[in-house]
């Protein structure tokens, strides 16, 4: 047998975090079954149905619903998975079929061709359809366990150009809003649109396939609101449909990518990538639970797999930086004989209870919303 001083016998335990999807959409909506040959298996009631062709989606879900999925397909890019979930004709229970959709995999939640009007927006009881979807997307993304955030997409009524009804709940970062002249449905079109780009893109001048005449520039300016070079845009909440002449070839592009927050989390993207820089974060760090030790190493070991997550962003440009600190880690670099009690104390506490706090701050690098050029002629 031949004399080995050290023997080495590799392992493979390679782990892949698990992977978060964008672009899924559950679309809520009602059916229109035809009297003669109607579907041999149509949607049920509150039982949620996969689509990945949208003939199959109008074949089953004829109406409202089979569009809004159709349309959410025809764009480009658009989604992989659209969710249909049908709610009664005769008496639709929205609030049973959201709940239905919380545990659902995944980040767009539609209601089918429903507008925000008076009874939709209704914020007193019985509570309105659209007030509900967005009560949904707030608590679901708040408590519905991880990756389960979500966002919600609705259009106002046909050549409105009113952003005043985006109010109390309704004005959410996690609700779109879209002005439209179209008489498809917007909603739908519109997360189709969001869904096929990845969560830091933002959806200004992004393509959507929908046939919607220009709204006025005065209407424009209702709905946006007056802007300064200093003040920025401004955005009462809600996006509009536009066809821009200096674009060669035409079309129908999101005039904005505004959440419904015009206060707060103004833009879709900001939205989207936190939640999923939050669920990447948590997939790479649920190995060392259980497993890591709160030392000096065992910090670091745990800083190192956050960087693993946060470089490659700063790389691909969709982060300018960012910083992570462990605030036990300073105290365990220190001479332990320099530690005051306080001090002492805390890494103590830190052992007990098994739980450390750790910091992290990003630096976003938002995209380029708007340009003011001075033109000097000499």
């Amino acid at each position: 047998m031949t004399v080995r001083y050290v023997r080495v016998k590799p392992v493979v335990d390679l782990f892949a975090p698990a992977v978060r999807a964008y672009g899924n959409i559950a679309v809520v909506g009602t059916l229109t079954l035809p009297e003669k040959s109607p579907p041999t298996d149509p949607a049920e009631v509150n039982v949620p149905l996969d689509f990945t062709d949208p003939a199959e989606a109008r074949r089953r879900a004829p109406g409202d619903l089979g569009e809004a999925v159709a349309l959410a397909f025809a764009q480009s890019p658009g989604p992989s998975l659209v969710t249909a979930v049908r709610v009664d004709e005769d008496d639709p229970d929205w609030t049973a079929a959201l709940d239905v959709v919380a545990g659902l995999d995944v980040q767009l939640v539609v209601l089918a061709n429903t507008p925000l009007d008076e009874t939709t927006g209704r914020a007193e009881a019985p509570e309105g359809a659209l007030v509900s979807l967005a009560r949904h997307v707030a608590s679901v993304s708040e408590t519905g366990g991880e990756g389960r955030q979500r966002m919600g997409v609705a259009m106002l009524p046909k050549d409105s150009a009113d952003p005043k009804p985006v109010k109390g709940i309704l004005a959410h970062e996690r609700m779109v809003y879209i002005a439209h002249r179209s008489d498809q449905d917007a909603a739908a079109a519109v997360a189709g649109t969001i869904a096929g780009h990845q969560p830091h893109i933002s959806l200004l001048l992004k393509p959507v396939n929908i046939t919607s005449p220009s709204f006025t520039q005065a209407q424009i300016e209702d709905l946006n609101g007056a802007e300064t070079f200093e003040s920025g845009p401004a955005g009462h909440g809600v996006n509009w449909l536009t066809s821009p002449s200096i674009i060669p070839g035409g079309g129908v592009y999101m005039g904005e990518g505004y959440t419904g927050n015009a206060g707060g989390t103004k833009y879709i993207d900001a939205v989207r990538t936190v939640d999923d820089l939050n669920f990447r974060l948590n997939a790479q760090l649920i190995r060392t639970i259980g497993n890591v030790r709160i030392s000096r190493s065992g910090l670091r070991a745990l800083i190192a797999r956050l960087e693993a997550i946060l470089v490659p962003e700063v790389q691909n440009d969709v982060l300018n930086g960012f910083e992570v600190f462990v605030p036990l880690l300073t105290l365990l670099d220190k001479d332990p004989a320099t530690l005051t009690p306080a001090e002492a104390e805390r890494i103590h506490q830190a052992e007990v209870r098994r739980m450390v706090q750790i910091m992290v701050a990003i630096h976003y690098a938002g995209a380029l919303h708007r340009l003011s050029i001075t033109l000097k002629f000499d």
